[in-house]
């Protein structure tokens, strides 16, 4: 063995070794015997440096001090190897000594292993140094440690869009022939209606027997808008009514494009309708000119003072089953609701004419920050009212699918879809993309609500058709509702294979997919699509695409929907078409930011197990 290697296996055979070392040199120099700096006991995982072994007169260590400078007395040297095999024949047998370079090696380790806990143990064999690199690898990385907040999943807006979008349009109310009206679904299903009301003053009247189609209209807010009910009522009872129908419109429009004094003409409402917000003041007369002052003291739409209360007279009319009443209560109701719509000219043919009062209060109103936009209610009521007529009567053919495929039908019902524009901030810029798109429930919705574009894509011929016979009847009832709504754009096909698919989802700020029955294969091979998105853009599904905080393994790292920072959400009773329960679903942000972090503190983590295993 070379000079100054040191031959040990454990702490006790060090200092065995060093004692005769230590006798052996001062029985040759003659030299007082070396002193520790310490006891043996105070060092507990290695034996002292050379440095912890201080001679008398040794020279101190110094960075200018030169090896050619010192003379060999001035180096502390083990004894020679002949010398100490034969000092070793009188003492007991010992192991046999491992090479010094282990101690070195052991040294080396302990250096550049991380002081923190989750590092473990030291490692001086293979085996620990294989452990070192497997808790270096599994050292807990989750996704939701990312640079931004996971609770955070608004659209941002661009700054220079405008703020609120302009929720009226200008065009002329007229429906024209593409109406698909109550009367004309009541015609289609006759078969399934029977008769309501009746004449009490003349039991002989047969007017309002089915063979009669006894019918009444409604003016709607818009100009020129009005819709034909015939008053037959279903035998199921769950299916389509028309005359509660015309009440729920009926009683929409008065409490949202009313003023208080012009809702005072018709009488009041029930006190268990719901309500979207607190009644705001009325608009001052100026800005809500109302014919000739006050509207509610107007000649030309009431003469006498005294007030009928013609809604609770509708309602009397109803539980009566009074057709003769119902129909002339609602003559007058129209009558009223048209002068409103239809001022009369100002005796100055110079001056402008006045515009529709129904109108004019709701554009001031609706802007107000109690309003913010379209009332609920009168979302909630265009929107069935397009369902009733369109999908409502040919609900028995989307049930014609096969179970537990990915064609099997399931709607997202409007409750629903206010969540996702809630959580995820549309507005009238953004676009919407909906993946499976069933009768466009969710499309239809959320244009009027938001404005915003929206395209779908169905495979199935049903629902596809249906959803666009939806669109062009939400186009048409919007415009007599007086409202306008973002463009809509709707295609049958494969989602997979569609090249409009392809050109969207880059632009997309919000996707929709509705996997609650999506086959395994088919959720796979969407994952792919999504590396399109762009950064901030949010996927809604019933099923995820990737685990709520997964955690980072060699497994998942190089994932493709790695990218997503995901959260899970309740949805409660209601909020979907196929069971009456609750259930969760999935909000994935496109986070690419926060995925770039996560990536770089595994490799770092990675980086320094390989390191320590190549020690």
């Amino acid at each position: 063995m070379a000079s100054g290697e040191v031959s040990v296996t454990t702490r006790h055979a060090w200092r065995v070794q060093v004692e005769r070392e230590r006798e052996q040199r001062e029985r040759q120099s003659h030299i007082p015997a070396c002193q520790f700096t310490g006891p043996m006991d105070s060092y507990p995982d290695n034996p002292p440096s050379m440095d912890a072994l201080s001679l008398p007169g040794s020279i101190p260590s110094s960075p200018l001090t030169t090896t050619s400078d010192l003379s060999d007395d001035d180096y502390w040297q083990p004894s020679p190897k002949r010398k100490r095999i034969a000092n070793a024949v009188a003492a007991p047998p010992k192991p046999k000594p491992r090479r010094a370079k282990c101690i070195r090696a052991r040294r080396v380790i302990r250096d550049h292993t991380p002081t923190d806990s989750s590092a473990g143990p030291s490692a001086s064999s293979s085996r620990a140094v294989s452990r070192q690199r497997s808790l270096a690898l599994d050292e807990p990385i989750y996704r939701s440690s990312s640079s931004r907040s996971s609770s955070t999943f608004r659209i941002p807006r661009d700054p220079g869009e405008k703020a609120d979008r302009v929720w009226w349009t200008d065009d002329d109310g007229r429906p024209g022939p593409d109406l698909v009206s109550a009367a004309i679904v009541v015609r289609q299903l006759v078969k399934s209606y029977k008769s309501y009301f009746n004449n009490p003053q003349d039991p002989d009247d047969k007017s309002f027997e089915v063979e009669a189609m006894p019918s009444t209209e409604l003016e709607y807010p818009n100009s020129h808008s009005c819709e034909t009910f015939i008053l037959l009522v279903p035998k199921d009872p769950d299916h389509y009514s028309p005359i509660m129908c015309l009440v729920d419109s009926l009683y929409t429009i008065i409490e949202c494009y009313l003023t208080p004094p012009q809702k005072a003409l018709f009488g009041t409402l029930p006190t268990d309708l719901p309500t979207d917000h607190t009644p705001p003041p009325s608009p001052p007369i100026s800005s809500v000119a109302d014919l000739s002052g006050d509207i509610s003291n107007s000649s030309y739409v009431l003469e006498n003072t005294a007030q009928p209360n013609y809604l609770r007279t509708l309602q009397r009319a109803i539980r009566r089953r009074d057709g003769p009443l119902f129909l002339h209560t609602m003559d007058t109701i129209n009558f009223l609701l048209r002068s409103l719509k239809y001022p009369p000219l100002p005796a100055d043919v110079f001056e402008p004419a006045l515009p529709n009062q129904l109108l004019t209060y709701a554009r001031e109103c609706w802007i107000q920050p109690s309003h913010r936009g379209i009332p609920k209610r009168v979302l909630l009521r265009i929107i069935e009212e397009t369902y009733q007529r369109i999908v409502g009567p040919n609900i028995g053919q989307l049930s014609r699918y096969s179970a537990f495929t990915s064609e099997v039908y399931g709607e997202l019902m409007p409750s629903f879809t206010d969540k996702i524009i809630a959580q995820t901030g549309l507005h009238a810029g953004s676009l919407l993309v909906d993946l499976g798109s069933g009768v466009g429930n969710v499309l239809l919705h959320a244009a009027l609500a938001t404005g915003c574009s929206a395209f779908g894509i169905e495979f199935m011929a049903g629902p596809a058709a249906l959803a666009r016979q939806q669109l062009q009847q939400l186009r048409t009832r919007s415009r007599m509702w007086g409202l306008s709504m973002g463009n809509i754009e709707l295609e049958e096909g494969d989602m997979l294979t569609s090249s409009r698919v392809d050109a969207l989802l880059p632009k997309a700020d919000v996707v929709v997919v509705n996997n609650k029955v999506f086959e395994e294969t088919l959720n796979a091979a969407l994952r792919p699509k999504f590396l399109d998105l762009k950064e901030g853009a949010v996927v809604i599904s019933m099923k995820p695409f990737v685990q709520p905080n997964a955690r980072v393994t060699e497994r998942n790292v190089d994932d493709i929907c790695a990218i997503f920072d995901v959260e899970e959400r309740p949805y409660h009773s209601g909020d979907v078409s196929w069971g009456s329960s609750g259930g969760t679903y999935y909000i994935h942000r496109v986070d690419r930011i926060g995925y770039a972090s996560i990536r770089e503190r595994f490799e770092n983590a990675r980086a320094r197990s390989v390191r320590a295993g190549r020690r």
